[in-house]
């Protein structure tokens, strides 16, 4: 089976630099994966039958919906069966989780998600609505009611977070969780030993900045 590993448009904005460090583990534990850096809003024009390796929940929803004859699987599902990763020890942090709306349906993404949390010592404390019953942490209603109005959906779904720090792995999550007054803990800088970083969080500026992606990608 032929696979790609594809950073989509969040990372290659958030912190390019780490793509490449996935991308070298990905090539020593499974041997020559190239990089697929096409967007995920466009056609693919992969091989069929590729297998794309993912880390954005909206483009394991799209490769997996959109495309026939692509097939996909997050770095997650990869990651969560590994022996050899250099898994950093948090020391038994306790963090909530919030899980990205694309990826409501998809519990092998849930358990993986847990299993590179408990692999790292971080303790989850779920909150009431999470996995399949997770509701969105309010991006996703960007440009179809008011940014404020979107801005108290962010901060309403922050509000069900027992703990302050939140895991995430969407980096639209980022911003929201942030705007919601929680400390989002992005999953590729807990891997990777990484603070978070907020960057550009105002939802119009972030929206932009993603689509001048997508458009030149």
């Amino acid at each position: 089976m032929k696979q790609v590993f594809a950073p989509g448009c969040g990372l290659m904005l958030y912190k390019p630099e780490l793509y490449k460090k996935i991308l070298k583990f990905l090539n020593e534990y499974l041997g020559d994966i190239p990089l697929h850096l096409t967007c995920c809003h466009h056609e693919p024009h992969l091989e069929h039958g590729t297998r794309v390796i993912n880390i954005c929940p909206g483009c394991d929803r799209r490769y997996r919906q959109l495309y026939e004859g692509i097939s996909t699987i997050s770095l997650w599902e990869i990651l969560a069966d590994c022996d050899t990763f250099p898994f950093p020890d948090y020391k038994g942090i306790e963090m909530s989780i919030h899980d990205a709306c694309p990826t409501r349906t998809e519990d092998r993404v849930h358990n993986a998600i847990r299993k590179l949390l408990e692999k790292m010592n971080i303790k989850v404390i779920e909150p009431e609505n999470t996995r399949t019953k997770a509701i969105c942490c309010g991006d996703s209603f960007y440009g179809s009611i008011p940014v404020e109005l979107v801005k108290e959906r962010m901060k309403k779904r922050a509000d069900e977070m027992p703990r302050k720090d939140v895991a995430v792995y969407c980096t639209s999550c980022i911003k929201s969780f942030y705007i919601g007054g929680k400390n989002p803990r992005y999953i590729i800088d807990l891997l990777f030993g990484e603070p978070t970083e907020i960057g550009v969080y105002e939802p119009e500026e972030w929206h932009a900045q993603l689509q001048k992606f997508i458009d030149d990608h």
